[in-house]
């Protein structure tokens, strides 16, 4: 595949990068204590998957209430700036390109982690399903929780929180990542807002469609004003169904998801943000999204467009070639293989992820996975993103 478009550069607003291969957020859980501060050890991690053609971090909350998992970074403290400047270094001098994503998980958190154990924050007072918050119990132990029933947000809080993302987005600039992504999937909080089933309030945050999409039209136009719409993603998680009701999963299938998301992919390409990123469902025998949802998302957004979920190489290639994604994000394959676009261009083999090792710990799983040396022997072909 070395001479497929997937190794072409392209650009990203005012980014070229060297091929079309993501290495999407992905959570890992393993920010310094206390204070949840990027370490040496991230910076390396990075670094070493510093070949694809754009990189974004995994969700950094952008403030104390935003986080619903143990030991997961944060880029609202000095600290944390200091230490997200070793990893945009690592990238950068690998010839990277990575953005921040700014993450807050509203409601998605349990009192344990809150300031003062309060309860977590979201637009109205109903608590997650499905879904489970993580908590330390010891340190270095943590357990999975059902999340606490969250407090409802006053409007002067909202225009808070707008400021809040427009902080962080100074922040990622100090820390000097190229831009940044705001985490509006997977039902976390800038979710939260847009779904019906989250979404109970009658005032200029709920209600409408558009009113439910307010939040996220503030906060775009605020980072934006920060860091410039050629500087600026959103991601998505347009949920049309599921395969198994009882799955455990945080997204919202919304009463019409089509109508939803293109319309909020409609204000984004006003906005004149740089990239789209949607994640698909990425669990087993996960329906895909339909195609005329994709044709859609392209004749509304004009922008770049990346897709995530469960992806290979091969699979990406056939979406880009029907000019219907831009770049292609392949997550869990990158945590393994570190090396994973050349990998992909030369038809290696694949090293095997370890499950076990995914969320929390040090190097065991994180970067102690090796790149390519000629041995199959701990390798498989197997690529599920």
């Amino acid at each position: 595949m070395q001479n497929s478009p997937l190794f072409e550069s392209i650009t990203l607003g005012r980014h070229t990068l060297k091929n079309r291969i993501v290495l999407p957020p992905l959570t890992r859980q393993r920010s310094g204590q206390p204070g949840d501060i990027p370490t040496s050890l991230m910076a390396t991690y990075y670094q070493q998957r510093a070949s694809a053609g754009f990189m974004i971090s995994e969700g950094t909350q952008i403030e104390p209430r935003g986080q619903g998992y143990a030991w997961t970074p944060g880029i609202y403290s000095q600290a944390q700036i200091d230490g997200w400047r070793k990893v945009t270094d690592a990238v950068h001098v690998k010839g990277g390109v990575i953005f921040a994503q700014l993450w807050h998980v509203g409601r998605v958190s349990h009192t344990a982690l809150q300031p003062d154990n309060l309860a977590p924050i979201g637009p109205s007072a109903i608590q997650a399903r499905k879904v489970k918050a993580f908590i330390e119990t010891s340190p270095g132990v943590g357990i999975l929780v059902a999340p606490s029933v969250p407090r409802e947000l006053s409007v002067a809080e909202i225009k808070e929180l707008v400021g809040l993302y427009a902080q962080a987005a100074k922040n990622a600039l100090i820390a000097g990542f190229d831009g940044v992504e705001i985490h509006a999937a997977n039902g976390y909080l800038v979710n939260q807002f847009i779904s019906e089933h989250a979404n109970q309030r009658d005032d200029e945050y709920g209600g409408s469609l558009q009113k439910r999409l307010r939040f996220l039209r503030e906060i775009v136009q605020a980072v934006s004003a920060v860091v410039g719409g050629d500087r600026l993603g959103v991601r998505f998680t347009p949920l049309f169904t599921t395969t198994d009701q009882d799955r455990v999963y945080i997204g919202f299938v919304e009463d019409d998801p089509h109508k939803t998301y293109i319309e909020a992919i409609r204000g984004l390409e006003e906005a004149g943000i740089a990239y789209l990123s949607i994640a698909e469902a990425d669990w087993d025998n996960a329906p895909d999204l339909p195609e005329e949802f994709r044709r859609d998302v392209r004749r509304t957004f004009s922008g770049r467009i990346i897709y995530a979920g469960r992806y290979t190489g091969e699979r990406g290639l056939r979406l880009v070639e029907a000019g219907l994604a831009d770049l292609i994000a392949i997550g869990r394959p990158f945590i393994a293989n570190p090396d994973l676009p050349e990998r992909i261009a030369n038809g290696w083999p694949l090293n095997r992820l370890n499950p076990a090792t995914v969320y929390g710990g040090a190097e065991e799983g994180f970067t102690d996975y090796l790149e390519y040396s000629g041995c199959a022997s701990d390798t498989t072909k197997a690529v599920i993103a």
